[in-house]
């Protein structure tokens, strides 16, 4: 087994850690940290409901390998404190509530970027994350809300 140390800090908590090289951030931030936000849907990146904020930037975490992410600052969606998701209960963007994590960070990362522009902005920026609930109106009008 071919193993690495690497370092990186998680929701501004620095972590140390022994990983096979072959798992992938997901993995690390459920099996390793217990940090079960992240969901595991396709783990073919297809779906968007492990997304996560890898210093900064929306990534599917199931597609980075953990090895990769040595010395960067991965926020998920227990780190997130931002005004989206009030905006998401205010708006009721969310039912089973299974691509919801995936969603805020998307959202947070879409956010950041500058990317809110307009309903079809946001629509196409968040084509990755599927609701099979179908909330993605009520997605829009929550992102739009907090928008700048």
């Amino acid at each position: 087994m071919h193993e690495a140390k690497i370092a990186l800090r998680v929701n501004g908590e620095p972590r140390e850690l022994v990983v096979d090289t072959r798992v992938s951030l997901l993995d690390l931030l459920r099996e390793h940290l217990d940090l079960t936000g992240a969901k595991k849907g396709c783990d073919h990146g297809q779906c968007g409901a492990c997304t996560v904020l890898l210093d900064g930037r929306r990534v599917n975490a199931c597609l980075a390998l953990a090895v990769a992410c040595d010395g960067t600052e991965v926020t998920t969606v227990e780190g997130l404190e931002h005004p989206l998701q009030e905006a998401f209960i205010e708006h009721d963007a969310l039912q089973c509530g299974y691509c919801t994590p995936g969603q805020l960070c998307a959202g947070v990362g879409l956010l950041e970027e500058g990317h809110a522009l307009d309903a079809g902005t946001v629509r196409e920026q968040m084509s990755g994350n599927l609701c099979r609930c179908g909330a993605y109106p009520r997605i829009v009008d929550a992102i739009l809300e907090v928008a700048p």
